[in-house]
Parts: structure tokens; sequence; C-alpha cells
């Protein structure tokens, strides 16, 4: 069986963003050369997200207004854990939308249905954060 291993890097413009990475994995996935296994695709930060749906934009809106319903970030005295840092509601947020996706590597390809991406979704940015990519298989 082989391993692959690689770190993507983003650097969000914004506090909240949704970036399609789907193209990022792909060619992580030519560049591991393996066929047929599976892609762990992971954030490794508690404020961050990877996550798979449809790239659509009203939806992305909708996440948003869903989202600050639930956990809204102001007033950020709402939180107990904002005490040195006003990023609660983004570690709640994260917390929804969980911290990783693992894939069907299938013939060199992700086994995707129709309308599936893969995600990184940033809760609290404007700062470097790290996503793991990790494929086995043959």
């Amino acid at each position: 069986m082989k391993s692959y291993r690689k770190e993507l890097w983003f650097n969000t413009n914004y506090r909240r963003e949704y970036i399609n990475i789907t193209r990022q994995i792909e060619a992580c996935i030519k560049e591991s050369n393996i066929k047929e296994g599976i892609v762990l695709v992971n954030a490794m930060h508690i404020t961050a997200s990877v996550f798979i749906n449809d790239d659509e934009s009203g939806l992305h809106h909708d996440f948003e207004k869903f989202l600050e319903r639930i956990a809204p970030e102001k007033p950020y005295n709402q939180y107990q854990h904002n005490g040195y840092e006003d990023n609660a509601d983004a570690h709640i947020k994260r917390q929804l939308f969980g911290r990783e996706v693992v894939c069907a590597l299938t013939n060199g390809n992700l086994d995707f249905g129709p309308w599936e991406q893969i995600f990184y979704g940033e809760f609290d940015g404007m700062r470097n954060k790290r996503v793991l990519v990790k494929i086995i298989g043959e």
C-alpha cells in the first residue's frame, strides 16, 4: 500500500469564507499516483472545516444565514470563551460543519455524486491555516 501526505495552506481575506478545494485535491491525487484507495482531507485548525456540498452561491449565502442564527459572531460578550479572543462563534460553527471528509478514490478519481465538491470553510480567517491531504491505497 502507498501513502501520500501534503499540506495546503490558506490565508483568507475575510473572517468567513468557503473555498472550493476540489481541484487542489484532484492535483494531489494525480501527484500521489494512487488509483484505488481513500482520500482524507481535514482542517488542522479548530476554527476551520472541510466539508462536501454543492458549489452554488445561493447555498453558501444560506450557510451564512443559518450559522449566524445558531452561533452569531456578535455581540462578542455573549460567549464565555471570548475573554482573550473573539472567536467562540467560529469554534461552534466548525463543530456544525465538521473537521474532515473521507472520499473514495476509484480509478484515480474522486468517486463523487454529480454535484459534490470539497470545500474549505473558514470561520475565523485572515491568518495562515493548514489543511491536511492524506491518500492511502494502490
